[in-house]
């Protein structure tokens, strides 16, 4: 008998959960950013592992702010939290357990969860025993506590044998050769955001998003149209740089990412343009995606 289940990876914001998922993986789906809040959509990847298959479901990192876009993100990570099999509440080893405390406040299905924690591979033994050690007094609350360090595969196989433990049998939900159900525009929409989030500094990539406006595949390349979106009129400058340095930049580092992954040469037109306030303006959200902004 096959299993299946979706996994919803739950965690503060930067605390690793696109990284891990990408990891899990082994193809890079999903942004990445050291900035928190980089993700602001759930997104998935289908993994294969013997005999089950984990529909990892990413998620915005728990955090709370005013802003309409903000909200929308509170309410995607806790919209996956209650529509998961199992969740994979990732905590990196340096944080104390009130993090872990809220989120079991917001987990109110009391859905079955495992603790991960992060970036083990940057602190010493006698910090990482203390910090199990911290999470033990809440044994009663978690499945398991697996430490993982995601550049180098460490508890992969543990944490993907205990998830497969614990998931429902069922016949496999998704082809077991595809890698997502994203849609291709929505992952280089990502690509594009990351390329901002890594040439662009300040809070210049949390009031921009970017816009697919088409896709022409050829047999030999795929021509991508994009538009930048940004709040403010001086931010256009930003975004575009001296000489259009900076876009450039942002679409050097978004193409490579595409072409890795669609293994196809890629051009890449990139347009900027200023949307006033537009984090904020719930019916602009809605066009643009965000269908249950507030």
């Amino acid at each position: 008998m096959t299993k299946a289940g979706f996994v919803s990876l739950i965690g503060r914001p930067n605390a690793g959960k696109s990284t891990l998922m990408n990891s899990l993986l082994g193809e890079k789906i999903a942004m990445v950013s050291q900035k928190a809040n980089a993700t602001r959509k759930r997104s998935n990847a289908i993994v294969m592992h013997n005999d089950t298959q984990i529909i990892f479901v990413d998620t915005p990192g728990l955090h709370e702010r005013e802003k309409v876009l903000n909200q929308f993100m509170l309410d995607e990570a806790l919209k996956a939290m209650g529509d998961c099999d199992l969740i994979v509440y990732l905590a990196p080893v340096t944080d104390n357990v009130e993090h872990y405390t809220r989120f079991l406040k917001l987990n109110k299905k009391n859905i079955p969860h495992i603790i991960v924690l992060s970036k083990i591979d940057q602190v010493k033994q006698e910090k990482l025993f203390k910090t199990i050690s911290s999470y033990n007094q809440f044994s009663d609350k978690f499945e398991a506590l697996i430490p993982v360090a995601i550049p180098r595969k460490v508890g992969h196989k543990d944490l993907l044998d205990t998830i497969a433990k614990l998931l429902p049998e069922s016949p496999f939900l998704y082809d077991p050769e595809d890698l997502t159900s994203e849609l291709v525009r929505d992952i280089y929409a990502g690509f594009i955001r990351e390329g901002i989030f890594e040439n662009i500094s300040d809070e210049v990539p949390y009031e921009s998003d970017v816009i697919i406006d088409s896709i022409d595949e050829e047999d030999n390349i795929d021509k991508i149209y994009a538009t930048i979106i940004i709040e403010k009129e001086s931010q256009k400058g930003i975004i575009i740089g001296k000489g259009g340095d900076s876009i450039k930049r942002i679409g050097k580092s978004a193409r490579e990412k595409i072409e890795k992954l669609s293994l196809k040469k890629t051009y890449l037109n990139l347009q900027v343009t200023v949307k006033k306030g537009w984090t904020k303006d719930k019916n602009f959200l809605k066009e643009i995606g965000y269908d249950n902004a507030k």
